[in-house]
């Protein structure tokens, strides 16, 4: 997963906070999604939040890889924001359909 990430290579790069509801039975689980996030390029610190069940990642990462890779460990993760689930969910149904792989590009906002 480490190899997904695509950084923009433009001078006004900037790192992005990206805020997860991610369901942990344990700390164990705690200690499983900081060591999976610790192996993206560009993720500058990772706070898992137990009691809120709540990852934040701050980095210059893509978010949709970033939430991928947390998905390999915890299947029922999602963003923290519900615009950002909506946005995935359309995403997700146009790509779908088809048994290719597809890349897509998201602009940073």
């Amino acid at each position: 997963m480490a190899d997904m990430q695509i950084v923009p290579a433009c001078k006004n790069v900037e790192a992005q906070y990206v805020e997860m509801m991610v369901p942990l039975y344990s700390h164990g689980c705690e200690k499983k999604i900081k060591k999976t996030l610790s192996y993206l390029k560009g993720i500058y610190s990772v706070k898992v939040d137990y009691n809120e069940q709540k990852v934040t990642v701050w980095g210059i990462c893509n978010k949709y890889d970033v939430l991928a890779t947390v998905r390999s460990k915890r299947k029922h993760a999602c963003f923290w924001n519900p615009k950002d689930n909506i946005a995935l969910e359309s995403i997700t149904r146009t790509t779908s359909g088809d048994n290719t792989t597809t890349f897509l590009s998201f602009s940073y906002s």
